[in-house]
C-alpha cells in the first residue's frame, strides 16, 4: 500500500517530490525457508516537467531460492481535468536468480536438477503502468513484467521443460480518501492482482488518518490473510510504519504470523496542501 512504484512505474514522481521508501518483510514466522522481502526505492519528478523517475532494488528470499531485482522507471504525466492527472509509465529491470538446490531435502541423488545450481542469472524484462489520480482518489492499473522468462529450459532431461517461468501479474488499485472531520480522514482501498495459475487475489483495506501525524488500519486478503497497519508522521519529513498479518487458512498452524516494517523520507512537503498525500 505504501510501496506502489514497486508494482507501478506509473506511480514515478507522482507525490511531487523527493521520496525514498525502505522496508523489510519477514513473512511466515517459524516456518522453515519461509519468504523474507527488503525493499529500497526512489522516485521524484523531474522538475517542473510531466516526467518522473524511479529507480528501485529488491531482495527476495524463500527456500533455496534468492532473487535480486534493480528496475529504472520512466512516467509521463498530462493533466485530464483541474483534479486529477494520468501518468503513463514504463519499467526497464534486470533480474538475478540464484538457487541452491542443496537446501533441498534431495530424495533421488542422480536428479540432474540437484546437480546444477543456479548463480547470478540475470534476465532483463520490461513493464507498463497507468495510474490517475487526484489529492482524493486514484485508480491504477499495471504489467511489472511483460516477458515471460524462463529460468531453466529444456536440455537439462527429456522429461523437463520449464522448472520456473515467469508470468504475467496484472496489477489494479483503486482508493478514495473522504473527510470523516477535518483532522480526521479516512481512506477505503482495493489491491487486485491476477496471474495465470494461481488463485485471484484481493486485498481490501481501510485506514484512519489523525490530524496528519497518526495512521491506523486494517486489510483483508481473501482466502489468504488479516492484516493491521499502524503509522507515524514522525515530522514533515519521516514517516515510520509498521505491519502484523496472520494467516486465515490451514498455513497459520504452522507459523506465528509476519511482520514489516517501512520508512519513508521525503525531502520536503509542499506546505500550502491542507490534506496531504495519503497514498
Amino acid at each position: 500500500m505504501y510501496n506502489t512504484l514497486s508494482f507501478n512505474p506509473a506511480y514515478a514522481g507522482s507525490r511531487g517530490t523527493k521520496s525514498i521508501f525502505l522496508s523489510q518483510r519477514s513473512q511466515w514466522i517459524g516456518l522453515d525457508g519461509a519468504p523474507t522481502t527488503n525493499a529500497l526505492s526512489y522516485h521524484s519528478p523531474l522538475g517542473s516537467s510531466n516526467l518522473g523517475i524511479g529507480l528501485s532494488f529488491l531482495n527476495d528470499a524463500i527456500g533455496p531460492v534468492e532473487e535480486n531485482l534493480v528496475s529504472l522507471d520512466m512516467s509521463y504525466t498530462i493533466q485530464t481535468s483541474y483534479d486529477y492527472k494520468l501518468a503513463f509509465g514504463l519499467r526497464a529491470s534486470a533480474h538475478m536468480l540464484n538457487v541452491d538446490f542443496m537446501k533441498l531435502n534431495i530424495f533421488n541423488p542422480g536428479d540432474v536438477l540437484a546437480q546444477n545450481n543456479i548463480n547470478n542469472r540475470i534476465s532483463p524484462n520490461i513493464g507498463i503502468g497507468m495510474f490517475w489520480y487526484s489529492d482524493r482518489s486514484y485508480l491504477g492499473f499495471s504489467i511489472p513484467n511483460l516477458l515471460e522468462t524462463r529460468h531453466i529450459n529444456k536440455g537439462l532431461s527429456t522429461s523437463v521443460s520449464s522448472v520456473s517461468k515467469e508470468r504475467l501479474h496484472y496489477h489494479f488499485t483503486a482508493g478514495y480518501l473522504f473527510d470523516i472531520t477535518q483532522d480526521i480522514l479516512f481512506k477505503p482501498a482495493v489491491l487486485t492482482k491476477i496471474v495465470s495459475g494461481s488463485p485471484l487475489q484481493v486485498d481490501v483495506s481501510s485506514n484512519f488518518q489523525f490530524y496528519d501525524k497518526f495512521t491506523i488500519g486494517a486489510s483483508y486478503r481473501l482466502d489468504a490473510a488479516v492484516s493491521f497497519l499502524a503509522g507515524f508522521q514522525l515530522n514533515p519529513n519521516w514517516f515510520l510504519g509498521y505491519a502484523y498479518d496472520f494467516d486465515t487458512t490451514n498455513l497459520s498452524t504452522f507459523n506465528s504470523g509476519s511482520h514489516e516494517v517501512f520508512l519513508r523520507y521525503e525531502v520536503f512537503r509542499n506546505t500550502n496542501v491542507k490534506a496531504p498525500r495519503f497514498f
